[in-house]
């Protein structure tokens, strides 16, 4: 195991290598140039608009459902054990907090040429089925010579939702979470195939696949009315549980930028001579800023093209708004936390155990377990979320290279229920090393589309504003 594992580590250096990362980062910087740096001129609009549903437009599931469908798949383990995985002392450092808020600015251009794409390019039959993404935008906008460039993009896609983001490091996340709880110290275990694992483990591998296949077949409109119900809860409870971590330790957060900021720019060695670089913490900033927010990733635009809208721009703008909320806020909450509580210090801490050794120093009003057990919640919450939005954004990738095969859906769907039931058995470094390659591979052929046709984003723009000057 510890072959394959330096393997796929060798293998995530070459595709999250220099020039993905520096592809990403100017396709930003290119749309936020070309589009007068819209994601802060138009972000208050954005924000109302995200509320505020068209009442005439055409689609499957309402604005705010298609947002929610989308931050569903988005806030997920990445927010939580992804910020610790980038942060920690044994990977990017602080700094690499730095340049996740760096990818997630720029990205909120990249994610609103996303939106507006997918909605100019998408497709609705007979039945009012919507179908549309990157490569209904890549097929249709660059024409049906570069299909093969979009199928591509389904493939990964699909490889992605089934072996990446949407199965293992959430179920894993989950998994981790639930027997630090339950069973820190592995005291009733089972053997299975060589390996003894926590019944705890087992357990809920179990009841998450069950729960996963009661949704999952529903399709769009069940992940859709699920997601609208459990996002904005989990949200909205995570931040108020951070925010009440960071104003009881107040006097620690000027301290905490100052290290965010000085790692970001400048090498720190520690204890033990470990030494965070400004490429380290550069690379697993931008990785995992992508990870999370899923800007430039091409998932995003699946859930915006099924949305109630008949303005392309409009949708485009909430769809930004979902990088704003994953990156620059629930991912700042996790890695300031952990920053002030000096966490991410600790070398023999490991994913979800940097974060739950912050929330237990820094609410340290409240017993131990009571704030694990908080965490656990919200951190299962947030990666069940993701495991449904990823089953959709899978199954419409498929539905693409099979050319509209049910087939071939309800294989898939069957698939990702018995990856969801073996996740948990994946070692937390295998499992995020596997994500951040498909990851990387999924979004070379989105970024080609998005500086293919930014002309359209940006004609689409000016004709919108010139048309709505009152907004």
């Amino acid at each position: 195991m510890d072959a394959f594992t330096n393997f796929l580590g060798k293998v995530d250096d070459i595709v999250w290598g220099l020039p993905l990362i520096i592809l990403i980062i100017v396709c930003g910087i290119y749309l936020t140039i070309r589009l007068k740096f819209l994601q802060i001129v138009h972000l208050p609009k954005a924000l109302r608009f995200m509320i505020k549903n068209e009442e005439d437009g055409t689609g499957e599931v309402t604005s705010f459902g298609a947002l929610c469908t989308a931050l569903s798949a988005t806030i997920g383990t990445g927010n939580i054990v992804g910020v610790a995985t980038a942060i920690g002392i044994l990977a990017g450092g602080p700094g690499a907090l730095f340049w996740m808020w760096i990818a997630a600015l720029f990205g909120m251009a990249t994610k609103y040429s996303e939106g507006l794409l997918a909605v100019k390019y998408r497709k609705i039959d007979e039945d009012g089925h919507v179908l549309g993404g990157p490569f209904y935008y890549i097929e249709s906008g660059m024409g049906h010579k570069w299909r093969w460039l979009a199928k591509i993009f389904a493939f990964f896609g699909a490889c992605v939702g089934l072996m990446g983001i949407g199965t293992f490091t959430q179920v894993n996340g989950i998994a981790s979470a639930v027997q630090a709880f339950f069973d820190p110290d592995k005291a009733n275990t089972i053997s299975i195939l060589g390996n003894d694992y926590s019944i705890a483990i087992v357990v809920t591998a179990f009841i998450l696949a069950i729960l996963v296949g009661l949704v999952v077949i529903g399709g769009i409109q069940r992940i859709s009315k699920v997601s609208q119900v459990i996002v904005p809860f989990m949200a909205v409870l995570y931040i108020v549980v951070c925010l009440v971590l960071i104003i009881v330790n107040i006097n620690k957060v000027p301290a905490a930028f100052a290290t965010i900021v000085k790692c970001a720019f400048k090498p720190m060695s520690f204890a033990g001579g470990v030494t965070a670089s400004l490429a380290i913490a550069m690379q697993k900033g931008v990785a995992r800023g992508i990870f999370s927010n899923e800007a430039g990733l091409g998932s995003a635009p699946i859930a915006a093209a099924a949305a109630q809208t008949k303005e392309p721009v409009r949708q485009g703008l909430v769809t930004m708004t979902g990088t704003f909320i994953d990156t620059i806020i629930v991912c700042t909450m996790t890695g300031l936390s952990i920053v002030m509580m000096g966490s991410w210090q600790d070398g023999s801490l490991e994913g979800i155990a940097v974060t739950t050794d912050a929330f237990q120093k820094g609410l340290f009003f409240m017993p131990g377990q009571v704030a694990a057990f908080i965490l656990m919640i919200c951190l299962v919450f947030f990666a069940f979320t993701t495991i449904l939005g990823w089953d959709y954004y899978g199954e419409r990738c498929l539905e693409y290279l099979t050319n509209g095969s049910k087939v071939s859906v309800q294989i898939y769907r069957w698939l990702y229920i018995l990856c969801v039931f073996i996740g948990p058995y994946m070692t937390v470094k295998a499992v995020w090393t596997i994500a951040d390659i498909f990851n990387g591979l999924m979004a070379i052929p989105n970024i080609i589309a998005l500086l293919a046709l930014s002309s359209v984003v940006v004609a689409e723009t000016k004709d919108y504003f010139a048309r709505h000057k009152e907004l």
